[in-house]
């Protein structure tokens, strides 16, 4: 069983990835391998809604991370996206990312998902929601802890000071691994529910 972990920061000795590191450790315990990958630093142009990937199952855009990210998810049991705060939001080349992953093919459909932010005082929860709405439409199963799932820490060794953000992340993954093996063993008994044909409305005069 695998977890696939996206760092959404452009440092990947950072806050985000020490919680992301917490939550690895836990997974592992559990037998489940965590691979992580450092997507806030790569040179991500955003989303042009061009619609192309809707024919080619797969973003246009072919010349970095976005697509071979979606393969990973695409054959992981689990997903973490973990981004630090910048003004209150998703660290910007951290958003045009998930924009286009989530958009061009990306198959979660009941896969247990878990957000985690950090950030230095405030700001937290907005950006928590926001990464959670990326889960909620893929149809993910939102992986839930004792709290909104925000670290807080300017520094690693900060970090460290958060005990209940530190257990927050922690519990994350405890429930995370269970949810994978559960789901794993639902699915021998229980067939995933039929995907039925969207309906669309467009709100126009």
């Amino acid at each position: 069983m695998k977890v696939i972990a996206f760092n959404g920061s452009p440092h990947n000795d950072g806050v985000i990835q020490q919680g992301i590191d917490l939550m690895a450790a836990v997974l592992a315990n559990e037998g489940i391998e965590t691979e992580i990958v450092q997507a806030g630093k790569e040179n991500i142009r955003g989303c042009i809604d061009c619609r192309k990937c809707r024919e080619l199952g797969k973003c246009v855009f072919d010349d970095d991370l976005v697509n071979r990210a979606a393969e990973k998810v695409n054959n992981a049991d689990g997903l973490i996206i973990g981004s630090p705060v910048y003004y209150g939001s998703i660290a910007g080349n951290f958003k045009c990312f998930l924009d286009r992953l989530f958009f061009s093919g990306l198959s979660l459909d009941f896969k247990p998902a878990s957000a985690l932010v950090s950030c230095r005082r405030s700001g937290g929860i907005n950006a928590f929601h926001q990464m959670n709405n990326y889960l909620n439409l893929a149809k993910a199963v939102i992986v839930p802890s004792i709290y909104w799932g925000v670290i807080h820490g300017n520094t690693p060794e900060e970090l460290s000071e958060d005990k209940e953000g530190i257990h927050i992340a922690e519990t994350s993954a405890i429930n995370m691994a269970w949810l994978i093996k559960a789901l794993a063993l639902g699915k021998k008994e229980i067939p995933l529910p039929v995907k039925t044909k969207r309906a669309w409305t467009n709100f126009i005069h």
